[in-house]
């Protein structure tokens, strides 16, 4: 769909925030863990996901108050998603080397997050 000689330049708000690229690596990371519970797998995409799009969602509101809304609940997406792989490592569900790499991007994302709300 596009060629490969221009780069293509969105004019997407979400493609210029940092925190929605952490977003991105956060659900990667959630994805590596391959939580064998399905039912705990299945929640820790959707919250991935959710903090994927609340992010974007949230670039793409108009007024302060809207935003730091949005952004404040795929800050709560974020450590949800988090806290299911986490709770995986320890139901022997994902490896705790998973669990970490997914700590990493959500505490990361978390701190872009709360700069955000404010």
């Amino acid at each position: 769909m596009t060629d490969t000689k221009t780069p293509t330049r969105s004019r997407l708000p979400h493609h210029r925030l940092v925190a929605y690229t952490v977003a991105t690596e956060l659900l990667l990371a959630v994805r590596a863990a391959d939580i064998r519970d399905p039912k705990l797998r299945e929640q820790a995409l959707r919250a991935a996901k959710s903090a994927c799009l609340n992010t974007a969602e949230a670039a793409g509101r108009v007024s302060p108050a809207d935003k730091a809304r949005v952004f404040a609940i795929a800050r709560g997406e974020c450590v949800e998603a988090a806290a299911a792989v986490e709770i995986a490592a320890l139901a022997d569900d994902t490896t705790k080397e998973a669990a970490e790499a997914v700590i990493s991007s959500a505490d990361r994302l978390y701190a872009l997050l709360t700069g955000l709300v404010r």
